[in-house]
């Protein structure tokens, strides 16, 4: 019965965490978090407000809906049923191409960009593509910034056919992937990108360095001082925080960072919010599970050092002969 409860407990936090991070995309999919994100990190936007820059971020950006893999990003030839995309359409009309935002169902497990757009620059007509990673905190199986590095190179690479043809490189758009990463040691944003460096001579390259661009931003558990070196960190960490209660959450954002507050952003900072509780209550189980078992598990040992028969062991803890036989042959329980 404790196991199942562990059991039960486990899956219901996985699901929880799932929805949660689905929230926490949704939240900063918003135009004008974004444009806050913007004026960061984007050296034309620098210095600018938000609220001016909202405006040149084009259609809706798309939520875990473009493929990372190669061949998906993009969508090609006529539309069709489960098939949606950002769409450019060309002068014949007879081509449609656009970022790949297949049904979600048909491709369940591939790896999916959080967060894509593009936005407008000053001059009107020249365009970037955002990519922005939400990160619950630092990977330990592989280096985050190698997956930054790939996650940059396939939205260069999926240009091609659609916003570019051909030959027609001097058409790349400029794109940046931005970061955040939760529950780090430290407050901190690195920006990475392309350098020229003369080993012999210095001939002009004609061309873009400023095509790829990388922007890494890690978060501090503890909400950091409202000052213009932490400004954004203090917005993500408001935003994105588990322990932070709704009202204090709005508080911030509205007088803090003069957003208005939405229906829709309070019903995702509410639900965020109530997600988090409910991972923290299912954590709790499963730690209480785990000590019942534990315990259970040791007073189940120690009777059979004692001579206590598998059939007293049983009456006396409430289970079968053969759960005692596991218990007995496992051993000593291990604290995990």
């Amino acid at each position: 019965m404790l196991i199942d409860t562990e059991i039960k407990s486990a899956v219901n936090a996985a699901d929880a965490e799932v929805q949660y991070d689905e929230k926490v995309k949704r939240l900063l999919g918003n135009k004008i978090i974004l444009a806050h994100i913007l004026a960061k990190t984007v050296d034309e936007f620098l210095g600018m407000n938000p609220k001016d820059i909202a405006p040149y971020i084009e259609s809706e950006p798309l939520v875990s809906a473009v493929l990372v893999e190669p061949g998906r990003t993009n969508a090609s030839g006529r539309s069709s049923a489960g098939v949606k995309a950002l769409t450019e359409s060309r002068k014949d009309g007879q081509r449609i191409v656009g970022l790949n935002t297949e049904n979600a169902e048909i491709n369940e497990g591939l790896i999916r960009f959080d967060i894509i757009f593009y936005v407008r620059m000053m001059d009107g007509i020249s365009k970037v593509i955002i990519n922005l990673e939400a990160q619950k905190d630092e990977p330990t199986r592989y280096h985050l910034l190698n997956r930054a590095v790939f996650y940059v190179c396939r939205l260069i690479s999926s240009q091609k056919e659609r916003d570019f043809v051909g030959t027609n490189y001097n058409d790349i758009r400029r794109v940046y992937s931005i970061w955040i990463c939760m529950n780090m040691d430290e407050n901190s944003m690195s920006y990475v990108h392309l350098t020229k460096d003369d080993l012999l001579g210095s001939y002009p390259w004609k061309g873009g360095l400023d095509l790829l661009n990388m922007v890494m931003i890690g978060i501090a558990d503890e909400l950091p001082e409202h000052d213009e070196e932490y400004e954004l960190h203090r917005l993500l960490s408001a935003l994105l925080s588990k322990d932070l209660p709704v009202n204090e959450k709005l508080r911030i954002i509205e007088t803090e960072y003069d957003i208005s507050v939405n229906d829709k952003i309070r019903k995702d900072v509410n639900e965020m919010c109530n997600l988090g509780q409910g991972i923290r209550e299912s954590g709790e189980a499963i730690g209480e599970a785990k000590g019942k078992a534990i315990g259970e598990a040791k007073m189940i040992l120690s009777m059979h050092k004692k001579g206590y028969t598998l059939e007293q062991i049983a009456d006396v803890a409430e289970k079968s002969r053969e759960q005692i036989e596991a218990i007995i042959e496992m051993g000593e329980p291990v604290l995990a």
